[in-house]
């Protein structure tokens, strides 16, 4: 998987690479205008995408600590079928939503998977200049 959305990702040598999120107790607008808070301790999300879809290969899905109410800025995108992260799947632990799926150009996903790394991180920083979103 190809996880991005971390603040502290853009210095591969940082030992909090991974672990960043929003600040705490802040709000966000969700797509449908609704204002969501989040926790106090962690900046965590509230689970808002129930929908039970696969973490298939594509697929954009919700990085977290694997209990309720703990996404934040971070989602990865599967680049094989990872069933096992769905959180409807209660074969592991692993809870983690799908909210939506690359649409084109996955080729460039599984090369990004496939880049030279050191301790998982990229030898040359990898950036996401422009999403469309449809």
């Amino acid at each position: 998987m190809n996880q991005f959305g971390c603040p502290y990702a853009k210095d591969s040598n940082s030992t909090r690479a991974g672990t960043g999120g929003p600040t705490p107790s802040s709000t966000f607008l969700g797509c449908d205008g609704t204002s969501h808070t989040r926790t106090a301790k962690d900046g965590g999300i509230p689970d808002e995408c129930t929908a039970k879809i696969t973490n298939d290969v594509g697929t954009l899905s919700m990085a977290n600590t694997g209990q309720p109410q703990s996404g934040g800025s971070q989602f990865f995108i599967n680049v094989a079928h990872n069933s096992f992260l769905d959180w409807f799947d209660r074969s592991s632990p692993s809870a983690h939503p799908v909210f939506g799926k690359v649409t084109e150009n996955l080729s460039l996903v599984k090369e990004i998977s496939n880049v030279r790394t050191n301790n998982d991180n990229p030898l040359k920083p990898i950036q996401m200049i422009t999403v469309t979103i449809v």
